[in-house]
């Protein structure tokens, strides 16, 4: 309790503290109760950085999971060939750190410098430019997918391989084929994992900051400082010195993360039950 009060609860309050206050030029750092919370409301950058993240949670998500999910079934069936070699290969992004993943897809991005602008100098066509500000969400999308795949994958297979080989035994006898028993049996078996897979796939979305950081090098003109909330508060804090607001700006984000999250499990239950 003592480690889970210094390493959870004391930075929450100690956040909570710092966005009920603001350093002002006359008077120093007051006390301003929600001001700062009225003025994150109203702040057309950080809507703008949460609409860029909720959508890219609503597009990029399920595809990761689809893909998570036909992966771990196939493997699952028992027809695949070298399916341990495919399980290992398709886990292995994950154990590449987020820094060093941006930086391999960035600089393959690159029309000038990557693996675009050696395509486009080899066969003399003209790709899109990935690092621009039309694509760079879904090229920052492609990498997330990369690197959680494998992971999201293990979480269902590891479920898949707890149901009982009984019910696919019975479930052939009565004449059901592989998409009737995946439909009807495995899916249903692996709820709970679809569940928390999704939970942690939206916080994940919502908290998204390492590849923006990593690309706005690479890409100085596609993300802003306020691409996304995390980036937006960080900026504040390190770059604007507006620790308070910075606080204030995590603190809304950590209510709305919570909030979705907890929905999404209650649904969850709720279709389990």
């Amino acid at each position: 309790m003592i480690i889970f009060a210094l390493v959870f609860l004391a930075p929450i309050a100690y956040s909570i503290y710092l966005s009920l206050f603001r350093n002002q030029l006359i008077g120093g750092n007051s006390f301003v109760g929600i001001a700062n919370y009225r003025e994150a409301l109203t702040d057309p950058n950080f809507w703008s950085s949460f609409a860029r993240v909720a959508l890219f949670l609503v597009v990029q998500v399920p595809i990761m999971l689809g893909i998570a999910l036909l992966v771990a079934l196939a493997i699952d069936s028992g027809r695949l060939y070298g399916r341990s070699f495919f399980r290992i290969t398709i886990f292995m992004p994950y154990a590449v750190p987020a820094v060093v993943a941006s930086l391999m897809w960035g600089f393959m991005y690159g029309p000038r410098f990557g693996l675009v602008g050696n395509i486009e100098d080899a066969f003399n066509v003209t790709l899109p430019n990935l690092l621009s500000p039309s694509w760079i969400l879904a090229s920052i999308g492609n990498i997330v997918t990369w690197e959680f795949v494998g992971y999201n994958m293990l979480i269902f297979y590891s479920a898949l391989r707890v149901v009982s080989p009984s019910l696919y035994e019975a479930a052939e006898i009565d004449g059901a084929g592989q998409w009737r028993i995946i439909r009807y049996i495995k899916i249903p078996a692996i709820r709970g994992a679809l569940v928390i897979a999704t939970i942690f796939s939206i916080i994940g979305s919502f908290q998204l900051f390492n590849e923006p950081s990593i690309l706005k090098s690479l890409a100085p003109n596609a993300i802003t400082s306020y691409f996304t909330p995390n980036f937006y508060a960080y900026t504040l804090s390190f770059a604007g010195q507006q620790y308070n607001y910075a606080a204030t700006v995590a603190i809304i984000m950590g209510i709305i993360t919570m909030v979705v999250a907890y929905v999404v499990q209650l649904r969850g239950m709720r279709k389990e039950s």
